[in-house]
């Protein structure tokens, strides 16, 4: 079996890293280039940076920002927010970048996954899906959050995934910030929809929960904030547990 995944998310808002709880109420958690530089010592797999404001505001995520993280770290770093365009992803990419993350441009042109799968490679295009459970279905959101789609999270998924993507990255609106555990029935849906790495995010607040995750939901990684973020839990330590309980890891 692959080794699972680790991933340390910063949520940037001009130029600083936040936290909230379904997407709301941000809250400042510090620098991202200072947190970047933690995480790579403290063996995180990947960190994935993501302008939450930057498709709201139109506008793109920040090269500067980009460029001061990637100084930092020797892993992969994923961007995400307000990248609309082919350009836009190669400002991404040019600014340090080993992977563009694509929302609401995906949604809106899915020709663009296709466009930079193309010139990067599909291991560079990840497709971000945010969803809520409704009734017997996952509804996906596009304007970090705002905008309720027509689109079904599972049927997105493969759609993204024939269309070149590289990995899902499945966002749970509802478990966003809240600590209360992964979507794993909504991870369980995608994962077995695709053949891609589908990264789970929302909700982790335990050591239990990245295994559940991991074991229920069938995912190929984790993405976790605020628990990182405020020293609530270490990655080494977070390791040595899944380790123990037969979760393969890199350590």
């Amino acid at each position: 079996m692959l080794s699972k995944r680790i991933i340390a998310c910063l949520d940037v808002r001009d130029g600083k890293v936040v936290k909230g709880v379904n997407f709301e109420g941000l809250r400042d958690a510090g620098d991202p280039a200072a947190l970047a530089r933690r995480y790579n010592v403290e063996g995180i797999d990947e960190i994935v940076i993501l302008d939450v404001t930057a498709t709201v505001e139109a506008r793109q995520a920040r090269a500067h920002t980009i460029a001061a993280v990637a100084r930092e770290i020797f892993l992969p770093l994923a961007v995400g927010g307000g990248i609309h365009s082919e350009a836009d992803a190669a400002a991404a990419i040019e600014a340090g970048a080993d992977k563009v993350s694509l929302n609401t441009a995906a949604l809106k042109t899915p020709e663009l996954i296709t466009t930079l799968a193309k010139r990067y490679g599909s291991q560079a295009v990840i497709v971000a899906i945010d969803a809520k459970k409704q009734d017997d279905r996952y509804a996906v959101y596009a304007r970090s959050g705002q905008a309720a789609t027509p689109r079904d999270a599972v049927e997105w998924a493969r759609e993204a995934t024939d269309r070149g993507a590289g990995e899902i990255l499945l966002t749970s609106i509802d478990r966003d910030g809240t600590k209360a555990g992964f979507d794993c029935a909504m991870t369980a849906a995608v994962s077995g929809a695709v053949n891609i790495p589908v990264i789970a995010s929302g909700g982790a607040g335990t050591f239990e929960h990245f295994a559940d995750v991991f074991r229920d939901g069938r995912a190929d990684a984790a993405l976790a904030a605020s628990i990182f973020h405020f020293n609530e839990k270490s990655v080494v330590e977070l390791k040595q547990f899944l380790s123990t309980v037969g979760i393969p890891v890199r350590i």
